[in-house]
């Protein structure tokens, strides 16, 4: 006995609250100073990639004429979307984990959420038009710069922000609410939204498998039609005009450039997917992680924003360019927005 309660005397040493002068507060995870300073260190790193690396992708799309392109405007607004992700998620998100703690109240909860689903279904719609966009490009290469014009692309961008956005308020004011203690036996001070199991279930499938699976099947077609592309334009290189060389540089860009965007659209699924799923196991089969792998889940699905703009560094050679350009204060020369960050050969 008197072991016993000397060995929940020395537990209570170790035991923390997020909130100490409240009875109903969360115990608190205890982590060591070297962990604290691992996690945040790894955390800052993915939101500083995020938000700096999404910058420059805004800032050379916005800055460069060469890249004033129907698909760049597209790539833009998704920049825009990983930008804010960055900005307003992850820092909030950063310390919810770290801490192990809502320190935020119930109005940022709120807030939080809705920005979660929205900008989460706002980069679902705006890859959707992406692949669109690249399936004209290839596979109806002749009639794209007619179908797929700059007022497409903005119509495009304005559908991807405003559906979104308009379906996150509806769906928060008629079915979502602060979980409740009593009822889920969960902090009362931590931040969880509900929503029914069916809507739930319907949210997902509606908003990234469906999309997903649209998404791919689109590719599936483009890479099928861009490969025939590709031996064609082998056996045409040696008996081509100026002008027809033209035409296949043309052919041989938009083809790297549906690559470079199925690797963003398939990325942004394998970063999703776990998190998705689990979702919807955990609703229907009361398949339950820990916090820790929760918490891992979600920002795997986060740094979704943060490694869009190293696929860009990696297969865009303009991505590159306009980076030194950047960082090097050039673009503050004059007339530097007509820099050639396009060659033929790319």
């Amino acid at each position: 006995m008197e072991y016993t309660e000397n060995y929940e005397l020395e537990a209570l040493k170790y035991l923390a609250y997020c909130y100490q002068s409240e009875n109903i507060s969360c115990p608190k995870d205890i982590r060591s100073t070297t962990t604290y300073l691992m996690l945040y260190f790894v955390l800052s790193t993915g939101i500083v990639l995020a938000v700096g690396g999404n910058l420059i992708v805004i800032i050379s799309i916005s800055h460069f004429k060469q890249l004033h392109t129907p698909t760049n405007i597209l790539i833009l607004s998704l920049a825009i979307t990983d930008l804010l992700l960055g900005i307003l998620l992850m820092p909030v998100f950063m310390v919810r984990t770290v801490e192990s703690c809502w320190y935020f109240g119930e109005t940022i909860c709120l807030v939080f959420s809705f920005f979660d689903i929205a900008l989460c279904t706002i980069s679902v719609v705006h890859l959707i038009f992406v692949a669109i966009d690249r399936y004209h490009a290839v596979c109806y290469p002749l009639i794209y710069p007619a179908k797929i014009t700059f007022s497409v692309a903005w119509s495009f961008v304005t559908i991807s922000w405003a559906v979104p956005l308009i379906y996150t308020f509806l769906h928060f004011y008629f079915k979502g609410k602060i979980k409740k203690e009593e009822e889920y036996n969960v902090c009362p001070v931590d931040c969880m939204i509900l929503f029914s199991t069916l809507w739930s279930f319907l949210d997902t499938l509606f908003t990234f498998f469906l999309p997903c699976t649209v998404m791919l099947c689109m590719y599936a077609r483009v890479f099928l039609v861009a490969r025939r592309h590709s031996k064609f334009i082998k056996c045409s290189r040696k008996k081509t005009s100026c002008e027809d060389n033209k035409h296949l540089n043309s052919q041989r860009r938009d083809g790297k450039a549906t690559k470079t965007l199925g690797i963003v659209m398939s990325v942004f699924i394998l970063c999703w997917s776990p998190y998705c799923l689990y979702s919807v196991f955990s609703r229907y089969f009361n398949v339950f992680a820990t916090p820790g792998i929760e918490d891992a889940l979600g920002w795997l699905a986060f740094f979704n924003s943060s490694f869009n703009p190293l696929i860009y560094a990696l297969f865009y050679p303009w991505f590159q360019k306009s980076f030194k350009i950047i960082v090097t204060c050039k673009i503050f020369n004059h007339e530097s927005s007509l820099t050639n960050l396009i060659t033929d050969s790319h």
